[in-house]
């Protein structure tokens, strides 16, 4: 049977995110990103088209690497302004019955007790639906605006949220007890006491002497993303995550990461199987070439390079300003998103990457473009996963909702067309319908059992 497609929706809670400047476009509905409705109605039409999830992207502080300061992005909306994305889990949930939901939370500024009782709220809320998308940051003006100096060295970042995983274990499987809420009205017992204990941590980053405070939801452990790529990046997600997002500039590159994500796996004691690899891609789809050709023309005639720009800078750390527009880039490791980097410098299949390139680049020089009809498309996706070993693709909003909107009605009944796009949803949790087995919870060679009573 051939392996089937993960389709996750790639979004964020602002007019504008990626390609940069569609929210110009008369067409695209992001400008409407504050109304309670646009989400709603997102939600149905990703549900409608069996979309494994939507996946929230986010980041805290401002994108003021490009020339200096922020006045770049603030023009061009590129990822400016920006809301909170937990906030609309409770909106799309509440008229959907199978679509998951990834949700960005940036454990470098969350307080762990607080952070786990919301996260624990939102699985109850959509009856084990939700994943966390686990990032720590790659900006300075973040740790500033939370009233820290500069944020932690790279590397450190990832020491700090090893210790932060161990609390949140400790909180969502090991605090209270499987049986100790029995909500009996005869006795008047609500929940057993001997059953709920205190989760006491003192460590370098973090102290916390608590009992949890919500009571253990469907999944109790949430589905866990990552998206970095960067050497400790791939070091923590082969430990802990189940889902894993790359970006797609190269097929070798994506398949360079796959297999070393599923070796770190195995040496890690964890069943290789479990990880999931999606790559970020963008769809342009026509029922003729000539209707693709006209789509790529109207993407590219909304694009604003300077958008680009400022996000590609922020991500990297590197001031693409001070770089002659056809310079190609080199890798720097420094205290950001090295993954990006890597993938425009290490991982690029030859391709030179150049500020001039990144700003006429649909992408913003992150994934791949999936352009074509229907067919055209499905052949590319295919060879994509069978080429690499990838399990699924992160599509980007492109012009909201249009782009998809022609997933939905387009692309995917050719994916089922092919035996490669499910019929309909699995039941169970959102870790049951990715992983297709097992259930709610995190399985047992998971690192999290270590935490369980």
């Amino acid at each position: 049977m051939p392996k089937q497609i993960i389709l996750n929706a790639f979004e964020t809670n602002a007019p504008g995110f990626t390609p940069p400047g569609q929210w110009t476009n008369p067409r695209d509905r992001a400008v409407n990103y504050l109304d309670i409705e646009h989400w709603a109605d997102l939600a149905r039409l990703l549900e409608r088209g069996k979309f494994d999830g939507v996946f929230i992207a986010d980041v805290l502080g401002n994108l003021d690497i490009y020339g200096g300061n922020a006045d770049a992005a603030i023009r061009s909306g590129g990822w400016t302004p920006c809301n909170d994305p937990m906030m609309l889990v409770p909106v799309m949930a509440a008229v959907t019955k199978h679509l998951g939901f990834g949700i960005t939370g940036n454990l470098s500024y969350e307080q762990p007790y607080m952070f786990a009782r919301r996260i624990s709220t939102l699985d109850h809320l959509t009856k084990g639906r939700l994943g966390w998308n686990i990032v720590t940051g790659y900006l300075d003006s973040a740790a500033k605006a939370c009233g820290l100096p500069a944020q932690l060295p790279h590397a450190e970042r990832y020491e700090a949220a090893e210790e932060y995983m161990s609390i949140m274990y400790q909180l969502w499987e090991a605090s209270w007890e499987d049986g100790a809420v029995i909500r009996d009205r005869e006795r008047k017992i609500y929940a057993l006491p001997e059953k709920v204990h205190k989760i006491s941590h003192a460590g370098r980053y973090y102290k916390l002497e608590a009992i949890h405070r919500s009571e253990p939801s469907i999944q109790r452990t949430p589905v866990l993303y990552q998206a970095g790529s960067s050497g400790e990046g791939r070091a923590f997600a082969a430990r802990h995550c189940e889902c894993i997002f790359v970006s797609g500039q190269s097929k070798s590159g994506a398949r360079a990461i796959t297999e070393d994500l599923r070796r770190l796996a195995a040496e890690a004691g964890r069943n290789p199987g479990d990880l999931k690899v999606v790559v970020d891609g963008l769809t342009v789809l026509g029922e003729t070439s000539a209707e693709v050709q006209e789509k790529l023309a109207e993407h590219s005639r909304y694009l604003l390079p300077e958008g680009s720009l400022a996000m590609i800078s922020a991500a990297t750390g590197n001031d693409l300003a001070k770089h002659g527009l056809d310079t190609p880039l080199s890798f720097v490791k420094n205290e950001s998103n090295n993954s990006t980097a890597e993938g425009l410098t290490k991982r690029n299949e030859g391709v030179v990457w150049t500020p001039r390139k990144i700003a006429e680049h649909l992408h913003s020089g992150r994934g791949a473009i999936f352009a074509g009809t229907p067919a055209q498309v499905a052949d590319e996706m295919e060879d994509w996963i069978d080429s690499t070993g990838v399990d699924g693709f992160n599509l980007s909003r492109g012009i909201s909702f249009a782009t998809f909107d022609d997933v939905v009605n387009m692309l995917v009944p050719e994916l089922q067309r092919r035996g490669r796009y499910k019929l309909d949803y699995a039941k169970g949790s959102l870790r049951q319908k990715l992983m297709g087995h097992g259930g709610p919870r995190l399985p047992k060679d998971h690192p999290a059992q270590g935490y369980r009573r």
